[in-house]
Parts: C-alpha cells; structure tokens; sequence
C-alpha cells in the first residue's frame, strides 16, 4: 500500500513544558506505525528502533536475517495532560491485527510481531485494560505481547520518519481512524441508560433515590460534592452520563454545587417547575430523565449570568485522576482546559 500522509497537528502544538511519558510499540514495519503514532494528538515525539531483542546495536540486516529477536519498534513521547495511555493504545489497536502471529500486513517474521513495552510499571493496568477490552471484541487469542522494555536500540537514520522522506512510500497501515482518535463519541442512548427501579433501589442510597428518581431536594450543605474543589467530572448518577466539569463550578454560597454551564448543552433538559409557590425552572438530565436541581440567572456575569444548583445526591464525582481508567479519557481536555 502506498501511503498518502496527513497533516501532523502536533506540528501546531508546543510540547516545550510539557511533562511527557514514553510507550514503545511494535505494530509491524515501523514506518507505517511511526507516521500513524505521530499524528496521534498529544504525541510529542517518536522514534524508530530495535526492541527486547538479544543482540546490542543490531543493524536492520541483523533484525531481520539473523534472528536476533527484536521486533521493529516506535518510541513514542506523549503528553498526558492531552491524551492517556488508554487512549493512545486504542488508536494503536486501529491500526494492527493483535491477533496475527509475527505478521502484519504483508511483512511476515517475528521481528513484524505486535508488542506493547513499557519501563514504568504504573503503566501497565492501563495497558492490561485496553487489551481486555480488545479481546473482548474478538473470540480469537490476542498475541500482541506486553512486556517490561529490556532494551531498545535506534535503527539507522535513514529509517527515522522514513514516510517523511519519502512521500508514497511503503506504508501497511491505513490513516483512516486518526480523524477519530481523542474525540468524544455521539451521544448513544445503548451507553447511558437507566436501570431498572428494582436495580436503582438496590444500587442507589435512598438520599440518592429521592432526589434523584422523586424529584426531592437535599438538605443545603450536606451533599457530598458542593464544596468539592478537586478536578474533575461531574456524572449522572442514574446512568452516568456526563452532565458538568470543575471547571464551570464555582461557589455560589447557596449550599448547592453551583456551575456556570453543562459541558453539552443537550445532556440537559428543562422544565418548567410550578411548585411549592414558586416559579423556576428544573434541570433533569437527558439518559435517564434524573432530577438535577433548578437553573437560576443570578449566575456570573462574565460567565454567561446562569447558575446550575445541582443536588450532590444526583451526582457521582469522577476525580481527573481517575476519569481515564473509568472510561471518560476523551472528557480529560474538558476539565483541563475548559474546551467545549
């Protein structure tokens, strides 16, 4: 296959301080991968070499006719205040066939095997959860190896960027998915959906069910996130769909968490709320039609003049920290940088 390359967005995006971590890959001929993994957004840096091999500073000849057992490998630099691990190995995962033995595309030897090396060892749950998550999709064994990086030696100059150099060249990966990867997905109501009452009542407190699912509200200053100050993600408690970020929360003195928007306009609904001899309008969340609180416009001026007070019974607090292993990695930029 003929590679036709994309513009790299890394090349407008200043990594100068950022703190980056490294993931080695092998994925077959490291040409194609190198041009994929760098395009990935997040990726500061890669290189191409030699991998877990048991020869030093072996040469291409060697890899592949002397059966030194490296596999041809890319280092990849990321920045994971812009993409996790998580996300970054599922793009990978889109461009390999994890259930191939020493072939990918049309290179066939054990130096063109799948493998996913690391030298920090907080890194491997979240590579132990993506590839369960990929052999959840497939009935085959997956054989891409995960494995501690013992060594890795730089292939020779003419091999970095070798796609760059030589435009239309050899290429076994497609660049389809790139335009995919990091982005948050459509809202799908098969993802966030609400349990059955039976299981609501089982799996929610009863604080949590009256606000929640009997429209109550809660004591002011008693719930658990309304002087939360921490970063992170504000979910559904009902269906865990995401509704607001740390970002858009301020303190309101009300007792109530208090935000400036929702981060999708659309995970909210309004309605009109007649009672107890007052006029306001209620927030209700989209999946599961779970009762929030009522917006108010004494909100910040500068921020747009709207207030959210939210029940903290409605909500479930996602820490920054956490929001990757937990499946929410796409909402990170959100709560990072505010970006809607």
């Amino acid at each position: 296959m003929i590679a036709s390359l994309p513009e790299n967005p890394n090349r407008l995006l200043d990594y100068s301080n950022s703190r980056l971590a490294d993931i080695w890959l092998a994925g077959g001929c490291f040409w194609g991968v190198q041009a994929y993994m760098a395009r990935v957004p997040g990726v500061a840096a890669t290189s191409v070499g030699y991998a877990n091999g048991r020869t030093e500073n072996p040469s291409y000849e060697d890899v592949c006719t002397r059966n030194t057992g490296h596999a041809e490998t890319v280092h990849v630099r990321y920045d994971p205040d812009r993409i996790g691990l998580e996300a970054l190995l599922a793009a990978f995962f889109q461009i390999i066939d994890p259930t191939s033995v020493n072939r990918q595309g049309n290179d066939r030897g054990s130096q063109y095997r799948t493998g996913i090396y690391y030298l920090d060892d907080a890194a491997l749950p979240a590579i132990q959860a993506v590839v369960a998550r990929e052999q959840a999709k497939t009935s085959r064994p997956i054989v891409t190896e995960v494995e501690r990086l013992l060594r890795y030696d730089l292939a020779e100059e003419y091999h970095q960027d070798y796609l760059e150099k030589n435009p239309g060249g050899y290429c076994h990966v497609s660049f389809d998915t790139l335009g995919q990867v990091g982005k948050k997905k459509a809202f799908d109501p098969k993802i966030y959906i609400r349990p059955s009452e039976a299981e609501l009542r089982r799996t929610l407190t009863p604080e949590q069910y009256r606000v929640a699912r009997e429209s109550g509200t809660e004591r002011p200053f008693s719930g658990a996130t309304w002087q939360q100050d921490k970063p992170g993600l504000y979910v559904d408690v009902v269906s865990g769909e995401p509704l607001f970020t740390s970002r858009d929360k301020f303190d309101a003195g009300c007792g109530w968490p208090s935000f400036t928007r929702p981060l999708d306009q659309q995970a909210i609904r309004e309605k009109r709320d007649l009672g107890h001899g007052m006029i306001r309008t209620e927030v209700r969340s989209r999946a599961a039609d779970s009762h929030l609180g009522h917006v108010f416009t004494d909100g910040p001026r500068d921020k747009g003049g709207l207030r959210y007070c939210i029940n903290s019974a409605s909500l479930r607090f996602i820490p920054l920290e956490e929001m990757e292993k937990e499946g929410y990695g796409a909402y990170i930029p959100d709560v990072r940088d505010g970006s809607a």
